[in-house]
């Protein structure tokens, strides 16, 4: 009898033991599926501040429009064909522009500024050689009737008008004066209108080619050959000279006379004389300020009188 109820007692043992390990086996591999879904949350939980930062450095105000709803981000440099209209867009509700000299020239009528809600738009039409040069916009942020430039977020490309017929970016003045100035570098501006073309620098008297060093004189193709400690033996005229694969004759440039001056340069300074020192009602007299200071330098005058605000004249 008691035989018996040993032997029942241990068939009951080893039916429950298959039970009891699977049970804890399946505990426990609930349980590595709880460490590693927290290892998987923890892994992709990334800084939201910081990508927010790298987008909005890597942001341009800066575009070019191909066509009708297509745009492109403008680098530092950009090469295009002569004849097809470029338009730029800049980011802003209060921009401004800068771009080549040439194009305020009698007042081109080829460009046009507008500013629009949400950006400004910049139009050359039939841009050619001579409108090749930098093109940038920057924010105006004003302060009440105090406005500024935004210098840190300007956005500015060169702009390359690729012409085979034209190599050197042509000017207005074929025989230009430059002068040399101990204290600061100076440029002969014989930009091309592609990179690739090869300048040479040619003194007239005595004829001679110039050695470029690339560090006393080097050539940029966005500015010229610039001399970076100019001395008196500098001093003559210049001429450059560009040759192409794609054009059987070299072309030569502006000539240009370079002028030693041994004073450095310093701000301007103005006088003013006014044509009499008394005057009646309805008397007509004249008032004439003269500037005297850097030759071929850009210069503002800002008028205050009685009974007027302040006005400025460039």
């Amino acid at each position: 009898m008691k035989i018996w109820i040993f032997f029942t007692l241990a068939l009951l043992w080893l039916e429950m033991q298959p039970g009891v390990c699977q049970q804890f086996k399946r505990k426990k591999e609930a349980g590595e599926n709880r460490v590693r879904q927290g290892r998987k949350k923890v892994k992709v939980r990334y800084p939201k501040v910081k990508e927010k930062d790298a987008i909005s450095k890597s942001q341009s105000l800066l575009t070019q429009v191909l066509d009708k709803g297509r745009f492109l981000k403008v680098g530092e440099t950009l090469f295009l064909n002569p004849g097809k209209t470029l338009e730029l867009r800049c980011k802003g509700t209060n921009i401004d522009w800068s771009y080549p000299s040439n194009l305020d020239t009698f007042n081109d009528s080829r460009l046009s500024i507008k500013q629009q809600e949400r950006y400004s738009q910049l139009i050359v039409t039939s841009p050619s050689a001579a409108d090749t040069g930098e093109y940038s916009c920057w924010p105006i942020l004003c302060d009440g009737q105090e406005c500024q430039k935004d210098s840190e977020n300007t956005s500015a490309s060169y702009i390359f008008f690729t012409d085979k017929d034209e190599m050197f970016v042509p000017s207005a003045i074929h025989f230009e004066i430059i002068y040399l100035r101990p204290d600061k570098p100076a440029t002969i501006p014989c930009r091309v209108t592609n990179p690739k073309i090869r300048v040479s620098l040619h003194r007239e008297v005595p004829p001679e080619e110039i050695f470029i060093d690339g560090t006393e004189i080097s050539y940029n193709p966005m500015k010229g050959f610039v001399f970076q400690n100019p001395s008196p033996e500098h001093k003559g005229a210049y001429y450059c000279k560009a040759n192409s694969t794609s054009k059987s004759t070299p072309e030569i440039s502006t000539k240009y006379q370079l002028l030693y001056v041994e004073v450095p340069s310093g701000p301007p300074f103005a006088s003013i004389e006014a044509s009499s020192s008394t005057a009646r009602g309805g008397d007509i007299f004249n008032v004439t300020c003269t500037v005297f200071g850097e030759p071929e330098e850009n210069v503002s005058f800002s008028w205050i009188f009685p009974g007027k605000v302040s006005f400025t004249v460039v």
